[in-house]
């Protein structure tokens, strides 16, 4: 290698060709490169398919025929395509990854075709040990059939053979299985992958006499009524997905040359969940595991679709991603909103069923999408004090349309907020808040606000300034009994009177309260940091509700280790019915509480058993 480098004027080497260990790149096809070794039989229905479909390029009336033969562990494959000279095998057969499309001027035709002859038989390697190919040309028809012979170790050897070894054009693929691999020739598992892969082939296609191709496709099939569509479409989905659907939605993009149908899901699903649609190309099973087929926010349906633009990788078991699936994407999802809003004008009763199930996906589209907003908010549900609403009929009954972010939030507030007639939707579970907030974007008018522990305590009844006076003893055990929990004691009236107490907090409130609890348990240095944080949010507080006749009584006693007492009680009892989650320190008050309450009946009965 130095001495070519220093001496330029010396004549090139000549060049040398790379040895293939084919052991080794079977090894590779099989855990690498494909999912699995049943994709040698859609390498088998491709090349069949290709070479029927150059043929009839050149001869429209050719006869179209694909028959499979298994036994024994061996496989036969005849085609009834375009076929091979002697020159064709050496140049398509010898050369790995060349592709028989791209010769004798059928360039343009490429889209046509659906892989390349030699990588597809090559994958053949996979499970078998010994291939062996018989052809004849149909372009060539003087030609003498070819053979073309092939072992796992790279070695072939390629001879003519006599006219009457194959009189008619196509070609015919041997194969004897490799050691392990003989199930994989078995008839019944041939003829279970050939109808997979080639149920929608365009040819006619038999594992025996027992034809595979099922056309036309099931969307494309006549049917006495749309009702009828929809139970075949539904046996269909049952039989390839193994669910019934709630619906289907036909997916016709003529100008990407797609048709197909997408399934809706009858359960509710994860939005994170990633679904898989099967796709076929040019009539041939590619992947039943497409994952990026759809928009993310379509996740409660399945897809299954026949296209002839896509492009596959180079194992031709999923989709690449480029500009030509974005937009088959983009426009798959515009056939998804289209049904959408066709439901909401014309069948409320199935968007009704479809909504109880997959309101999250509308959900997630309507938060970037106003239109579908606007279209789908008279049906959407929301959790509200008034019940189960749309944000529309929750907005006519109440003029300003009060949320809380969380939904613990909410259960702080919903029952009291009903009973003094304010109005509140939970906007805690996933994407409520952000539909709420766009509210007035498209009901232009609609006042929203988000609902603090002000906002409700404001819309509470004070209590006569006499009678709170009156009381002031009481309140003021009840506030240093409750002080160390960073809670105030407010003392209000209001429905319904079977509420003895409310816990009110807001998020600035809780986490002022989370800071002041790290505070305590941090180091000088961490506690100094923590400190400088302390922020101005109002403090949690426990409103007691003075038509209460447990209050009344409590507010009377004398003793204010007693007030303090009950007064805990009430405060543990009001976390437990908004269903807080409890800290240490609220668990320990809950269990003080009880204890001090057990000592004080027990002390009073047995005081009054003394007296007797």
């Amino acid at each position: 290698m130095d001495s070519q480098t220093s001496q330029p004027s010396q004549a090139s080497p000549s060049p040398h060709t790379f040895q293939v260990d084919l052991r080794g790149l079977v090894d590779l096809l099989s855990h690498h490169l494909y999912s699995s070794p049943k994709v040698y039989l859609r390498e088998l229905l491709q090349n069949a398919v290709d070479a029927i479909t150059a043929r009839r390029a050149e001869q429209p009336d050719a006869p179209a025929t694909v028959r499979l033969y298994a036994e024994g562990g061996t496989l036969r494959v005849e085609d009834s395509g375009v076929g091979l000279t002697e020159s064709d095998v050496h140049s398509l057969l010898a050369t790995i990854g060349r592709s028989s499309k791209r010769n004798d001027g059928l360039e343009s035709a490429r889209s046509d075709f659906l892989g390349q002859f030699g990588i597809g038989l090559l994958a053949c390697f996979v499970v078998a040990e010994r291939i062996r190919v018989v052809s004849r040309s149909a372009r060539t028809p003087d030609a003498a059939p070819v053979e073309w012979t092939a072992a796992d170790d790279g070695s072939y050897t390629v001879r003519t053979l006599p006219q009457e070894a194959r009189t008619e054009p196509g070609t015919t693929v041997h194969l004897v299985a490799r050691a392990g691999a003989g199930e994989w020739l078995s008839k019944e598992r041939v003829r279970s992958l050939a109808r997979d892969f080639g149920a929608l082939l365009p040819y006619d296609v038999r594992v025996g006499d027992e034809p595979i191709a099922d056309l036309p496709a099931p969307w494309d099939r006549p049917y006495p009524s749309p009702a009828g569509r929809r139970v075949a479409l539904a046996r269909h989905c049952h039989d390839l997905f193994g669910f019934t659907p709630l619906d289907s939605i036909d997916l016709d993009v003529p100008v990407a040359g797609i048709r197909g149908v997408a399934y809706v899901l009858p359960s509710a699903v994860s939005p994170a969940q990633r679904a898989s649609h099967r796709v076929h190309l040019k009539g041939m099973l590619l992947t039943e595991r497409a994952e990026q087929l759809l928009p993310d926010w379509a996740f409660f349906v399945r897809c299954v679709l026949d296209t002839d633009s896509l492009r596959p990788t180079a194992s031709r078991e999923s989709l690449y991603e480029d500009e030509t699936l974005a937009a088959v994407r983009e426009a798959l999802g515009e056939r998804i909103r289209s049904w959408l809003t066709g439901l909401a004008a014309g069948d409320p009763e199935r968007l009704a069923a479809f909504l109880s199930v997959h309101h999250l996906g509308v959900k997630s589209l309507a938060r970037h999408d106003a239109e579908m907003l606007r279209t789908m908010l008279p049906w959407l549900p929301f959790e509200t004090t008034d019940g189960r609403l749309s944000l529309e009929e929750f907005a006519q009954r109440h003029p300003v349309v009060h949320f809380t972010r969380t939904v613990e939030e909410y259960r702080q507030v919903a029952a009291i907020a009903s009973a003094q007639g304010v109005g509140v939707v939970n906007g805690g579970y996933t994407y409520d808040s952000e539909l709420i907030e766009a509210l007035p974007a498209v009901r232009p008018g609609t006042a929203v606000s988000e609902l603090d522990a002000d906002t409700v305590t404001a819309h509470l009844d004070t209590v006569d300034p006499a009678e709170e006076l009156a009381l002031a003893g009481f309140l003021a055990a009840a506030r240093a009994r409750l002080d160390p929990l960073n809670c105030d004691v407010v003392l209000r009236a209001f429905h319904p009177l079977s509420v003895p107490a409310l816990h009110l907090d807001d998020r600035s409130a809780r986490h002022e309260q989370a800071r002041a609890e790290a505070e305590e348990q941090a180091d000088d240095l961490w506690a100094g940091i923590l400190g400088s944080l302390r922020g101005s949010a109002p403090r949690a507080r426990l409103v007691l509700n003075h038509l209460n006749p447990l209050i009344r009584r409590i507010s009377s006693l004398g003793d204010p280790d007693l007030i303090g007492t009950a007064t805990e009680s009430l405060y543990g009892q009001a976390l437990l019915m908004a269903q807080r989650p409890l800290r240490p320190a609220d668990s320990a008050l809950l269990n003080r509480a009880f204890i001090g309450l057990l000592e004080w009946a027990t002390h009073t009965d047995t005081g009054k058993d003394d007296r007797r």
